[in-house]
């Protein structure tokens, strides 16, 4: 996510480099970093002489070359752009290692490489490693997400609460372009100055802010049994949106951070945790002992195997989840 940001500095000063090669399997730093350089690049008046756009499958190494190789007529800049480059035929994508080597410095051109990082070991890569800008786009790591939302919500300036990141984080998930699409509803939505809040997620997104898993595991985390259960049976009744799987996930993630909160470090940012919640965490952590724990996210991956129908025979989400409440109030 660093790299991402500082390649969108530099563009933002209009330090442009002659290649781009956006690779990686998170779509949404690719797309993102495409929308900055064309809205820099290219314009109505200009993209008729100097915008070319070609595709993966219908691309030809012999045709991006003769476009790359023209100059600018009514812009500074040639931009040459190359989408979906991972289904182009691996020799095509080889005849271009000679332009990128030496490449026209009045033209920009533009790989857009998804769903797997570029190899390395090709001379391409190194080409363009040493001769423009490279974007190796991975997923980002679960703690990290909160603090996406948060800069992405800054980015459009919107003020997101901790509870409205939290609720977002964990129904929406890692997908960044589906979280993106979401905070701009939110913010068509929400009036300006206001805080979108756990109202506004319950209400816009479809999530409950009283019985969702985030509220599960706080129940769980201070022995609330009776809360606990009224949210399982609400999980129950809509599975759609609660799918079993994302529920266990979260449970899991949720011991997870209890047991290095305990035994390794309180510092939120590596944990993964919102300031804000971090006595919620630490009074759990608390409560719990080590043993406790680590038999709570055995018993979580047990459930988890149930109900892929491992080592069992056919289990509702009702009876998984409630066998699995009982176990971890009774540890």
């Amino acid at each position: 996510m660093k790299e991402f940001f500082s390649l969108l500095s530099k563009i933002q000063r209009n330090q442009f480099s002659p290649l781009y090669l956006l690779s990686g399997t998170e779509s949404f730093f690719i797309d993102a970093t495409l929308k900055v350089l064309m809205e820099k690049l290219s314009n109505d008046k200009s993209n008729d002489f100097d915008l070319s756009v070609f595709y993966g499958k219908e691309a030809k190494a012999i045709q991006i070359l003769e476009c790359a190789k023209r100059y600018p007529m009514l812009s500074k800049y040639n931009t040459v752009v190359l989408k979906d480059a991972q289904l182009i035929n691996t020799n095509e994508l080889d005849v271009i290692t000679s332009y990128a080597q030496k490449p026209n410095l009045q033209t920009i051109l533009i790989i857009c490489y998804k769903n797997k990082i570029f190899d390395k070991r090709k001379k391409l890569f190194k080409a363009i490693e040493k001769n423009g800008d490279l974007l190796l786009a991975k997923p980002i790591y679960e703690n990290k997400l909160n603090s996406w939302i948060q800069r992405q919500a800054e980015i459009l300036d919107i003020e997101i609460s901790p509870l409205a990141t939290e609720l977002l984080a964990t129904y929406v998930g890692s997908n960044l372009g589906n979280l993106d699409q979401e905070l701009k509803k939110l913010k068509i939505i929400v009036t300006v100055g206001d805080v979108v809040t756990e109202e506004h997620i319950e209400k816009h997104i479809g999530i409950s802010k009283e019985y969702n898993s985030f509220e599960l595991q706080k129940a769980i985390g201070i022995g609330n049994f009776s809360k606990a259960f009224q949210i399982i049976q609400f999980l129950n009744r809509n599975t759609k949106d609660h799918p079993l799987v994302l529920v266990l996930s979260n449970l899991y993630n949720y011991f997870k951070k209890l047991l290095l909160l305990k035994g390794v470090t309180s510092d939120p940012k590596i944990l993964g945790i919102n300031p804000f919640f971090i006595s919620e965490y630490s009074a759990a952590a608390k409560r719990l002992n080590m043993r406790q724990i680590s038999l709570a996210m055995d018993h979580i991956m047990e459930a988890d195997l149930k109900s892929k129908g491992i080592n069992t025979n056919n289990i509702t989400y009702k009876q998984t989840m409630e066998e699995l409440l009982i176990k971890l109030f009774t540890l």
